[in-house]
């Protein structure tokens, strides 16, 4: 019997406009600093993701194939140069956010998006699980028409299919600045995978997602 994710799953991947966008970013989105950290992939694109704490959305998230880099930090506000203690205090705007970098070749922003969804509840307003407060809001900061245009779309599909018992209330924003994270955030489960937090609460939804998403991981 499929899971409630393996269903949601099948669902976007075949609402209609899968694989018919590969999304391609504009010039000034490609040229941008944070997009080129470590990268040598010459055809790549971005999608800004909001869905709760960052050390566990990055970690899902860089289990895909086509996916290059994910970056933790802070979008959606209006301080400038936010530290992560400021983005705490739920004051700033900021919410924690992921910058994915992506081969639109190897995977769509379509399978990204039900990526998004799987990593966290949509339904949650300014929290998910024990973390509350506007800096884990559940939010996709799109960088063109396009993304927006698709973003809408599945949020629209998905509460018109009543995939999830209460509406999605996941906030849908132009890009702006986005402030990268203090190091120390950079691969957080991979370099602290032993610690509590690590166990208990990004390792399960990791192994959720992997077993979702098997047949489009990295080997």
């Amino acid at each position: 019997m499929k899971t409630r994710f393996e269903i949601l799953l099948i669902f976007l991947l075949t609402a209609g406009l899968i694989s018919c966008s590969n999304v391609q970013s504009s010039s000034e989105t490609r040229n941008e600093e944070q997009n080129a950290i470590k990268m040598n992939t010459i055809n790549t694109d971005t999608a800004t993701f909001a869905a709760g704490c960052f050390w566990c959305v990055e970690e899902q998230l860089k289990q895909l194939k086509g996916v290059e880099n994910v970056i933790s930090g802070y979008t959606g506000g209006k301080l400038k140069n936010p530290t992560y203690n400021e983005v705490c205090s739920g004051l700033t705007g900021h919410t924690e956010a992921c910058n994915v970098i992506f081969n639109p070749e190897i995977i769509t922003y379509d399978e990204l998006l039900a990526a998004f969804f799987q990593t966290h509840d949509p339904t949650q307003l300014n929290r998910q699980g024990n973390d509350v407060g506007t800096q884990y809001r559940s939010a996709i900061f799109y960088h063109n028409e396009e993304q927006k245009k698709l973003a809408d779309y599945y949020i629209q599909k998905l509460n018109e299919e009543e995939v999830y018992t209460s509406p999605i209330v996941t906030e849908v924003s132009p890009y702006s600045v986005f402030y990268e994270a203090e190091e120390y955030h950079q691969d957080y489960y991979e370099n602290n995978s032993q610690k509590p937090y690590c166990q208990m609460v990004i390792k399960p939804k990791l192994d959720k997602f992997r077993k979702v998403f098997k047949e489009k991981l990295k080997k």
